[in-house]
């Protein structure tokens, strides 16, 4: 069992710069994939980025390629990821997963993840 608490979320202007935290607790952190997700008013939940158990691989939705980097530090059981260049159109609940999937591809599909948080509210005014 693994639990999951984000952080980092609020009001930034276009252009600007936030850092979201998921801590997570339970065991065996370093042994998940990991996930974000965000999900806009009126939208469907969708995938933003993901990362592999030892950090070696990453994905990332193609409209934050270049923008946002996700990492992790399996010493703090905790991923983060870190949002620059914030447009309004990323506004959102960000949301972190947790997945026991060994075929990497498919940190990029929500039914891949047992575990989510609460959610974090991201909000990019223009």
């Amino acid at each position: 069992q693994v639990q999951l608490v984000e952080s980092g979320g609020g009001l930034v202007q276009a252009g600007g710069s936030l850092r979201l935290s998921c801590a997570a607790t339970g065991r065996g952190f370093n042994n998940y994939g990991m996930g974000w997700f965000r999900q806009a008013p009126g939208k469907e939940r969708g995938f933003v980025a993901a990362i592999s158990w030892g950090g070696g691989t990453t994905y990332y939705v193609e409209s934050v390629k270049g923008r946002f980097t996700i990492s992790r530090d399996n010493a703090k059981n905790t991923v983060y990821l870190q949002m620059n260049s914030l447009k309004p159109e990323d506004t959102a609940v960000y949301y972190c997963a947790a997945s026991d999937t060994r075929l990497l591809p498919l940190l990029k599909l929500s039914g891949t993840y047992h575990y989510w948080g609460q959610g974090t509210q991201v909000t990019v005014s223009s």
